[in-house]
């Protein structure tokens, strides 16, 4: 696969939660973890599982940092 972004981050999914129309699935980075909303169908389409291995790929024209 070649792709534009250079966010790409790999990891093993270790959950993916359906709803009505949005899962989140969640993909462990070894010790982190991060959460994408993407549509059911496409978790349908990838064929996504926990334990399956998947990258992350991030690509945002904004980043924002919060402090307590």
């Amino acid at each position: 696969m070649r792709i534009s972004a250079r966010n790409v981050l790999t990891g093993k999914i270790v959950d993916v939660k359906k709803g009505a129309t949005t899962a989140h699935v969640r993909i462990d980075l070894g010790g982190s973890v991060v959460t994408a909303s993407i549509t059911n169908e496409a978790v349908d389409e990838l064929k996504l599982a926990p334990g399956m291995t998947a990258s992350a790929v991030i690509k945002a024209s904004d980043v924002m940092v919060a402090v307590e």
